[in-house]
Order: structure tokens, then C-alpha cells, then sequence
């Protein structure tokens, strides 16, 4: 069995280990992370902020989502789609996002690539991707948690295929974890099944 099984949490519930470590974590672990996310907008905002996080820790992104929801029109693909090379500027400026230029270039080519994408098209693609989870044990402890399965793979080369930048299969696989396609909160934990 592999280390990083539940644990019990401040209420005395066992948790995954990570969703422990702050409060920002225990909030976002037991109230949002593999819980099914539907919606292109909704989509969108994970995939960017998924995008966003590469190289950084999670926490970093988690404390600034309500600046990036301001700076990216609450990530309103329509909207975000007609940013300018003046929103550019004003992003790379901004003090609470993270001002990495490629990623924000994605970000903004992104939102323009999906404004040309039928309603509802991003939802159907990524869920597509969605593995069995008769086929997918709870994992033992984090230990057993992938960073990429031949699922995120998939997903990443369709999502790159149409035109999506920044999305490998790494932090395809982030998306997934975080957008209940997958159900990769260890046996024992609380918040195990939740949503589904």
C-alpha cells in the first residue's frame, strides 16, 4: 500500500493528505475538486487556470482565481475572445494573476479558437474522455495517483488538434482530476463519490 491515505481532518472525517494542508486546500478539496464541472464557460475557466498553474503550485493559483475571474471577464469565452492587444497589455500588468506571457496569449487564442465552436462542443469533448470508473479503483494513497493516463493523453492531442494551446497531457490530466471526470480522492476519503 502506498503512503498518503485518508487522514482525519479537523472534524474528525478522513480527507486525502493534500486537502489538509490550508484551508484555501480543505475548502477547494471537499467543495470542488472531482466534482463534475459541465458548461464551456465553466470548462474554459478550469483549463486555463489548469494551464495557468504549470510549474506552480495549485495553492498559488487557488489564492488568485478571483483576480483571474476579474481580469479574464469571469472567463466568458465570448468575451474573453474579443480581448485586444490593449486587454494583453492590461493582463500582463495585472498584479493578481500570474503575468506569464505565453500563457497569456493561450488563454486569449483559446477563447478565440472556442468562440467558433458549436455551443456546448468543448463540454461534449472533454467528457468524451471521461474513463469508466467501473474500471478505475479508488487509489490505496496518493502514491497511486497518475499524472497522466492514456485518457489525458487522448484528450490532450483532440484538444490540441482543434486548435487549443498549452494543454498537455499532464495538465489535461489536472483538469480531469479537478473536474470530476475522474475520481482520484484516495479510499476512505469524505469527500469520495461526492457529486456523482
Amino acid at each position: 500500500m502506498s503512503g498518503g491515505g485518508a487522514v482525519p481532518g479537523p472534524d474528525g472525517r478522513p480527507r486525502c493528505p493534500w486537502g489538509l494542508s490550508t484551508e484555501d486546500y480543505l475548502a477547494y478539496h471537499d467543495e470542488e475538486w472531482g466534482r463534475p464541472v459541465h458548461g464551456d464557460d465553466a470548462l474554459f475557466e478550469r483549463l486555463c487556470l489548469e494551464a495557468f498553474q504549470s510549474g506552480l503550485s495549485w495553492i498559488t493559483i487557488l489564492r488568485r482565481r478571483e483576480g483571474f475571474r476579474a481580469a479574464f471577464a469571469g472567463f466568458r469565452i465570448s468575451e474573453v475572445a474579443r480581448f485586444t492587444d490593449t486587454d494583453r497589455e492590461r493582463l500582463l500588468a495585472d498584479e493578481g494573476i500570474i503575468r506569464n506571457r505565453a500563457k497569456v496569449d493561450a488563454t486569449i487564442a483559446n477563447a478565440k479558437t472556442l468562440a467558433t465552436w458549436a455551443p456546448g462542443e468543448l463540454d461534449e469533448l472533454i467528457w468524451s474522455h471521461a474513463p469508466d470508473p467501473a474500471t478505475r479503483p479508488a487509489p490505496a494513497g496518493t502514491g497511486d495517483v497518475p499524472a497522466v493516463t492514456e485518457e489525458s493523453t487522448a484528450l490532450s492531442k483532440a484538444l490540441k488538434k482543434r486548435g487549443l494551446r498549452f494543454i498537455g497531457p499532464t495538465t489535461a490530466y489536472a483538469l480531469m482530476q479537478a473536474c470530476g471526470l475522474v475520481d482520484d480522492h484516495v479510499a476512505g476519503c469524505v469527500a469520495r463519490g461526492a457529486g456523482r
